[in-house]
């Protein structure tokens, strides 16, 4: 700084060159910590976001996966012939899992499959329409709309609508149905 600088402001001079001095300073610091504390947050945020996406789309396939197999098992756990209701009623339980499969093996064993045979009972089944309730990559709840047609030997079809509540599980690489239940109307 100038002497004929201090001369001419004197005191107030030297107090001003200290406040430049000092703004230089906090610009710094703004400059070499805020900016810095900035991007990092920024990139936080971006990779928050990556990962809500990625988690987004993985529950999104393992709806679409879930639905369509508790399409498929629906249709396979309420179709049957008499002549082959045995032998379908067994593959079927390919697609249980758990406690459902041992109580579905002791129902179709012991009731449904002496039934249909004895009574030539056969029933066919769509499913006239499938939403995921819930998903995550190891379980999944599907609600699922059926129309059952039933005939019992020479008597005409009887049509039931209703709809069910399917559990899923993800085992070895496969949706594997642990729940099947009639919904309340």
């Amino acid at each position: 700084m100038s002497s004929s600088f201090r001369n001419r402001f004197g005191r107030r001079g030297s107090q001003v060159c200290e406040r430049r001095r000092a703004g230089r300073r906090t610009a710094r610091i703004v400059a070499f910590s805020a900016i810095p504390a900035c991007v990092l947050i920024f990139a936080l945020g971006a990779a928050l976001l990556r990962w809500q996406v990625a988690e987004s789309r993985s529950a999104l396939a393992a709806s679409t996966a879930a639905v369509e197999a508790a399409t498929v098992g629906a249709v396979a756990l309420l179709s049957y012939e008499p002549d082959t209701v045995d032998r379908e009623l067994v593959a079927v339980r390919d697609r249980l899992t758990g406690d459902f499969r041992d109580a579905f093996t002791a129902l179709t064993d012991d009731v449904v499959i002496p039934g249909a045979k004895q009574k030539q009972i056969s029933s066919a089944v769509t499913v006239t329409a499938a939403s995921s309730v819930s998903a995550t990559e190891s379980h999944a709840e599907v609600l699922l709309f059926v129309n059952q047609t039933t005939v019992m030997g020479s008597d005409p079809p009887t049509q039931t609508a209703s709809s069910v509540r399917v559990s899923l599980d993800y085992v070895e690489g496969r949706w594997l149905i642990a729940d099947f239940a009639p919904t309340q109307s």
